[in-house]
Parts: C-alpha cells; sequence; structure tokens
C-alpha cells in the first residue's frame, strides 16, 4: 500500500471513530469530553497491580472510614417531637407489560459484573422474558420483599484526578454498581413514589435536588435573587456554605425508616418494601478481574441506585424546621447547603441569630450520623462595609471560614456580584476545550465539529447564565470572545473576518441575546407551571383593580428596585422588565414550548443580523 492511501485510510478511520464517539455521547458533555480528551491527548494511566488483596485492601478502607465518621458521634436520643404525616401509603401498584417494556426500553444501557444476562439482550429478547420478569417485579411490589440478587452492588475504585498520588486509597472515588433489573424495579417504586410525596407536598420546597423541573440553576437563581434584593435595600448579606462529609453513606437506616413512616408516611406492603431494601445489602470491590469479599451495607443510601437521591433528600426533611426556627433563608441541593440572611448591621443580633441556627445544624447533624466538612465550610459577606479585621473579631472562630469568593454549585460568586472570576473561569476552560478541539478538527466532518463545540463551549455558556443579567459590558465581551472564536474555527473564518454574518449564518444568537432568553425561558415556565414553585413565588401577574386596556395583555407586575447593579439584576424585577416588553403574540404563552422558543429566537434573530446585514 502507497503511502497517501494508508494517509487517507488512516484518515477515514480516525473520522469515523470520532464521528461515533461524538454520536453516541453528544447527550451527556461530560461523558464526551472525558473520552474526546482521553482520544486527542492520550496519557498513559498509572494504575496499581490488580490483586485479591488489593480489593480486600479497598473494601476495609471505605468501610473504615464510614465507621470511624458514625463513630465520631456521640449517641444522643433526640427527644425533639416529631410532625406525623397525615397523608399514607400502603400498598404499590403493580404494573403492566406494556409499561415495564417501556421502562426497560427507556433505561440505557448499564451492567453490574453480577449480571447474568446483559441489559441489551434483556431488551432484544423482551417479547420472551418480558412476561417472566413482569411477574418478578409485581410479586416484589405485592409481597414487599425485595431479591437478595437485587441487593448487591459491585464497587470498582476510581482516581478522583489523574494528578493524584495512584497509591494513596484516599484519592480514590468508589463507584458502584447495581443490576440492571434491580434499577428497573427501583424506577417502578421511584415513580410511585414521587407521584405519592407531590401528591400530599410532601418535598421540601427548597431541596433542588434529583428533582424534575430544578436545577443547580434555579437553586442558584432564588438565592441569587434574594441575596441582590437584600442587598438593594442597603443591608449587607451573609451566604454559609456547607457541604456534609460522604451524607450518602453515613444516613443511618433505621432513622431513615422511621422518617418514612413517620414524616412521609409509608405503612403497609410499601413500607415493608424499604425495610427489605435495607436489609441484609453488600457490596464488594473489583480490580480488574479481582474481587473482594463481600461486606454488609449497614448505613447510607445505595450509591448507584435509583432510589438513592430521592431517600437521602427525605433524610433531611427534618433540617428544615431548624431554619423555620431561627428565620434563616436556606436552600439545599442535595448534601450541599446554603444558609443566608440580611444584617442591619454587622455587629447585631442576626449574625448571633446565624450562629445560634449553625449551632443547632451541627448538633441536628451529628445526631443523624451526619458530619459536617468544616474545610469546604465558607461564609461571604455580600456588600460589606466594615474592615476584614473587625469582620474576624465579629465572627471568632468561624472568622477562618470569611472569604471574598466562593464556588457555589459551579459558579464562582464574589462579595461584590461582579463575577468577574465566574466569566474568567468559564473564558479560561472554554479556550481549553477549543484548543483540544483544533487537534482533531481535519478528521471531523462538519456536523460533528458542531455537536462538539456546542457540547463543550455553547454549554459553558450558558451554564447559569441567567445570573449574567446586568453583568458589565466588557465581561459580556469576554464570554462573546469565546463565542466567536468557536464560529471561527467552526467555519474556518479568518481572525479579521466580520463576526456578525458568520454567526447569523450560523444561526446562533449573540451572548447578551442568550442571557435574555435563559431569563425569559424561566419565566414562561413559571406561567406554565413547569417551575418550581421557589420561582414561581417571585412573579405576580399583573391585575389592574380597574378596568384597563392592558388588563387581557398577559403582563406581569413590575416590582420597583434602588439599584441599577443590584436590585435591577434580581429575577423577580429583570423577568417582569423582559416579559412585559415582549409583542403580544410572543406573551400568549398558550402555545407549546417548542413554539415560542421558535417566536421568540425568530423575532431576536431578525433584530440581531437581519436588519444589519
Amino acid at each position: 500500500m502507497s503511502r497517501s492511501k494508508y494517509q487517507k485510510a488512516a484518515k477515514i478511520a480516525k473520522t469515523s471513530f470520532l464521528s461515533n464517539i461524538i454520536a453516541t455521547n453528544s447527550h451527556n458533555p461530560r461523558v464526551l469530553f472525558k473520552i474526546f480528551n482521553s482520544v486527542v491527548n492520550p496519557c498513559p494511566d498509572v494504575l496499581m497491580d490488580a490483586s485479591p488483596a488489593l480489593c480486600e485492601k479497598f473494601l476495609n478502607y471505605f468501610v473504615d472510614k464510614i465507621s470511624l465518621l458514625r463513630a465520631s458521634h456521640p449517641l444522643i436520643v433526640n427527644h425533639a417531637p416529631i410532625s406525623v404525616c397525615s397523608a399514607a401509603f400502603h400498598q404499590f401498584e403493580l404494573v403492566s407489560l406494556t409499561t415495564l417494556k417501556e421502562l426497560i426500553n427507556t433505561q440505557k444501557n448499564s451492567n453490574s459484573l453480577l449480571d447474568t444476562i446483559p441489559s441489551r439482550i434483556i431488551k432484544e429478547a423482551f417479547d420472551t422474558i418480558g412476561p417472566c420478569i413482569l411477574l418478578l417485579m409485581n410479586l416484589s411490589l405485592s409481597s414487599g420483599c425485595v431479591p437478595t440478587a437485587f441487593k448487591n452492588a459491585v464497587v470498582q475504585p476510581v482516581i478522583k484526578k489523574a494528578s493524584l498520588d495512584h497509591n494513596t486509597l484516599a484519592n480514590y472515588r468508589p463507584i458502584s454498581k447495581l443490576p440492571f433489573l434491580s434499577k428497573i424495579l427501583e424506577k417502578i417504586v421511584l415513580q410511585q413514589l414521587q407521584t405519592y410525596l407531590e401528591r400530599n407536598g410532601l418535598y421540601e420546597k427548597f431541596q433542588s435536588g434529583f428533582r424534575q423541573r430544578h436545577s443547580t440553576e434555579t437553586a442558584l437563581l432564588r438565592v441569587f435573587n434574594d441575596l441582590l434584593l437584600i442587598t438593594d435595600t442597603g443591608c449587607p448579606a451573609i451566604l454559609v456554605l456547607l457541604d456534609l462529609t460522604s451524607a450518602f453513606d453515613a444516613a443511618d437506616h433505621d432513622i431513615l425508616l422511621t422518617r418514612l413512616e413517620q414524616v412521609v408516611g409509608l405503612k403497609g406492603t410499601v413500607l415493608t418494601w424499604f425495610k427489605s431494601y435495607f436489609f441484609n445489602r453488600s457490596f464488594s470491590v473489583t480490580i480488574g478481574k479481582y474481587f473482594s469479599t463481600p461486606a454488609l451495607l449497614r448505613c447510607g443510601v445505595p450509591q448507584g441506585s435509583v432510589l438513592g437521591p430521592v431517600l437521602f433528600s427525605l433524610y433531611l426533611l427534618p433540617l428544615s424546621s431548624i431554619f423555620a426556627k431561627h428565620n434563616v433563608s436556606f436552600h439545599c441541593y442535595a448534601d450541599d447547603i446554603q444558609i443566608y440572611l440580611h444584617l442591619t448591621g454587622v455587629a447585631s443580633s442576626p449574625l448571633h441569630l446565624l450562629l445560634d441556627c449553625l449551632r443547632d445544624v451541627k448538633e441536628w447533624v451529628s445526631q443523624n450520623f451526619l458530619t459536617l466538612n468544616e474545610k469546604k465550610t465558607e461564609i461571604i459577606v455580600f456588600d460589606r462595609d466594615t474592615s476584614s479585621g473587625r469582620l474576624n473579631d465579629i465572627f471568632g472562630p468561624a472568622a477562618s471560614h470569611l472569604t471574598d469568593a466562593v464556588r457555589n454549585l459551579g459558579v464562582i460568586m464574589d462579595s461584590s456580584f461582579k463575577l468577574d472570576k465566574q466569566v474568567s473561569s468559564v473564558v479560561k476552560s472554554s479556550f481549553h476545550q477549543l484548543r483540544l478541539i483544533s487537534k482533531a478538527k481535519s478528521y471531523i466532518p462538519y456536523k460533528d465539529l458542531e455537536k462538539l463545540i456546542h457540547a463543550f463551549i455553547t454549554t459553558r455558556l450558558d451554564y447559569c447564565n441567567s445570573l449574567y443579567m446586568g453583568l458589565q459590558l466588557s465581561l459580556l465581551q469576554r464570554l462573546q470572545l469565546v463565542q466567536n472564536a468557536a464560529a471561527r474555527l467552526l467555519t474556518g473564518s479568518r481572525k479579521y473576518d466580520s463576526i456578525t454574518p458568520v454567526l447569523a449564518n450560523l444561526h446562533w444568537l449573540p451572548i447578551k441575546f442568550r442571557i435574555d432568553f435563559k431569563v425569559l425561558l424561566f419565566t414562561y415556565k413559571i406561567l406554565n407551571n413547569m417551575a418550581p414553585d421557589y420561582l414561581a413565588d417571585l412573579l405576580c401577574p399583573y391585575s389592574p383593580i380597574r378596568a384597563l386596556r392592558s388588563s387581557d395583555q398577559l403582563l406581569l407586575v413590575q416590582p420597583r428596585s434602588r439599584l441599577k447593579t443590584r436590585g435591577d439584576r434580581a429575577f423577580a424585577v429583570a423577568a417582569p422588565r423582559l416579559w412585559n416588553t415582549l409583542p403580544f403574540h410572543i406573551r400568549d404563552f398558550i402555545c407549546t414550548m417548542i413554539l415560542w422558543k421558535a417566536l421568540w429566537c425568530t423575532s431576536v434573530f431578525e433584530m440581531c443580523y437581519i436588519n444589519k446585514l
């Protein structure tokens, strides 16, 4: 074979290989980045020599870690009154063969080493084996018994970061895999449990983790809104970020079952099923072809399970009563807890209120066998008018946690709300991704390259961009430079070519309008009951006292604010302002969300490009 033919064949093979990676993982940017980065920048893995002894070593480490955490908490009997749930969930509904087939087909292929039949085979042969699986699932639901084979997990240690020491066990994260059919059974239970929780309003309103229509962005949007409105009144605001150490692994089974019965209202067969779900669970560690001996899972919600996240959120339910007692605002995302309040004066009683609240939280956490990660506890004071030295004196022992900027659910928040550090982080990481993509550009077809740029760059630019409302023009321009660079890389445009026609041909809206779109999209969702209640509380439809022509214009009440850099940027103020300026045919939210998006984008596209080209 000639050299030219070899090079051509190699290029075709690389193109096919990369296209397949992009097509398979375009919906999951994190996985796509990991795979694509390993292909573009291959580096040899430095792994320990696999052996049964190493598996046992990891097993003992994972078990001892949680045992030591639990042993650090004194056995305290909590005599606090428990609010008993008036609703009750006694019996699961049996599922049909059609419903089971839909669940299995929508579940992504994931196999545990303990699976006797791969998930792909189960899907392909469902018409034959489906009735047997249905019998097993319904028998479990009706009897309240979980098959023992469904309660065995296989844990694989994975290094947290490639740069960490591979010989230190603490640098590894346990990745748990459960049998495929156990996830199907949990999915059936989860759907019925979620229906019960939502129907009876048992979810914590300010818990955004692992819930439909909730996200890190909705959580941050509410917290950021409240902080901006507090500082708009001229008062400083304080935000405390709390993190729990290995919280999912440390939750106590007896406490959780009591909570499910008394606070959530699970009774009868349903409660029996959850008791069986936790009883005699086990896991073993695998490295390469070797396994450790099984170990009982005596505490914690099962990692890698479908039910684990919602069970943990129910475990934390009583925590909200502490914040209500001290009149302190809070928001949770899984085990990340945010506490915030206004300060009428830095040395005034609200600060003591916060410290008392933190003391009670720490006590409750200890009583429930959880541990606050002191190293990750951070305190930030917004719009403070007191020197750092004075703040250190006021906060006392907690002063070591004071900082001028915090990373909150992936967004860097600073004490002056500038978000300049956040923008710098986005710009830096985006240009790094563009350099990675450029290395493989010659092997990637245009359509796949566009998918790759959207997965790596657009997702970064759009993540929590609703917080960028009212951002300084210079910072918006930095973000716009990233989008311009991505457009040039995709189209091959030269550096000094006008970028406006390039963005127009790609149908990419500029950064400023993408921010407006995100805020308006949340507004549309709120008005159509598609957003969290804590965001819906921020908007109010306009209803004049007497009949006016504006009565049927679908307008929102526009709250007043004092400061352009504070109150005007809050969602409760910015959203009505943007919404009320829309043409009526776009505000008419009777149409579907897809149609609404198309109407808005078409209108803005004409304003941005057609009138300028």
